[in-house]
């Protein structure tokens, strides 16, 4: 009767008020919104300014406000370092989700104990230096590198072959270095998965890829696209690995800004092509989140 008596009188009571949030949860989020202010918005505002502003002739800064950088930034010359710098980062995403979606389909499905064991695996190379990953193919690569001692140790080739310093070396390298920025996502989807779907699918009837292509593949986008927004974004913009292994035959966008704003002491059209390149990046983030929308609806 007393458990009656209360139900009724919470259900003739009406709504409750609705409780503020006090203060507390936005001095929790201050270093947070700290961080952004000083280590993003800032410096983005800071390069939008300079992206319109000049230099004298000793290389200074004159702050005005002209659109000649960013109409030298459509000259074919740089629009054509942006097309192989997307180039290399399309290439790059590509061969990394055909190399890790199976990957991480397989750490998914797996075990929980051999499942920490693989993702250790993953995280390996996060262990070392980057710049020490990049020395390492470097020395790989090499006209004296393990690669062509072992290829003519095998009788396949007679003399050393150019590995080094060429478009396939680049690749090589983003593909090396970014792959688990997209293993990791799609592992995330893939654990999520209800295995009872899989196990209906097949109990109907449904071979293998009929299963993968309607429903294994639609409940995994989500990781896909996260994948793939970590993976071409960065890509686009990496200077050190191209420089590295490609020894600047073939400059990227991110080789032209970092000579902009240190050898040629250019920094208002550094900070247009790098404003150019946020944009880009805005515009990729736009399609990712369109992406996943139109997916849940």
């Amino acid at each position: 009767m007393a458990i009656t008596a209360a139900t009724a009188a919470l259900a003739t009571s009406g709504p409750s008020p609705q409780r503020r949030a006090g203060p507390g949860p936005w001095f929790a989020l201050t270093p947070m919104l700290g961080w952004l202010l000083l280590f993003v918005i800032v410096p983005t505002l800071m390069l939008i300014v300079v992206s319109f502003s000049e230099r004298d002739a000793l290389g200074r800064v004159v702050y005005s406000f002209n659109f000649e950088n960013y109409i030298r930034a459509f000259d074919w010359k740089w629009l054509k370092i942006l097309g192989i710098s997307v180039w290399y980062a399309f290439l790059t995403t590509v061969i990394c989700l055909i190399l890790g979606y199976p990957v991480a389909y397989f750490i998914g499905r797996s075990s929980e104990r051999v499942r920490g064991l693989l993702i250790m695996l993953v995280m390996i190379p996060f262990w070392t230096s980057f710049l020490i990953r990049t020395y390492a193919w470097i020395s790989i690569l090499a006209q004296e590198g393990l690669l062509n001692a072992l290829l003519m140790t095998l009788n396949i080739t007679s003399a050393p072959i150019g590995f080094m310093y060429t478009p396939f070396a680049v690749v090589l390298g983003l593909v090396y270095n970014f792959l688990p920025f997209m293993i990791l996502p799609i592992y995330t989807s893939v654990e999520k998965l209800d295995g009872s779907l899989i196990e209906a699918a097949y109990d109907l009837g449904a071979r293998p890829a009929r299963v993968f292509g309607q429903i294994v593949l639609p409940l995994t986008k989500p990781g896909i696209a996260a994948g793939i927004l970590l993976v071409f974004v960065p890509a686009i913009a990496m200077f050190a690995i191209t420089t590295l292994m490609g020894g600047g035959a073939n400059p990227t966008i991110g080789e032209v800004i970092q000579n902009q704003f240190t050898k040629a002491r250019n920094q208002p059209f550094g900070a247009a092509l790098g404003v150019l390149l946020l944009a880009i990046f805005l515009f990729s983030l736009w399609l990712s989140t369109k992406f996943r929308r139109g997916e849940e609806d």
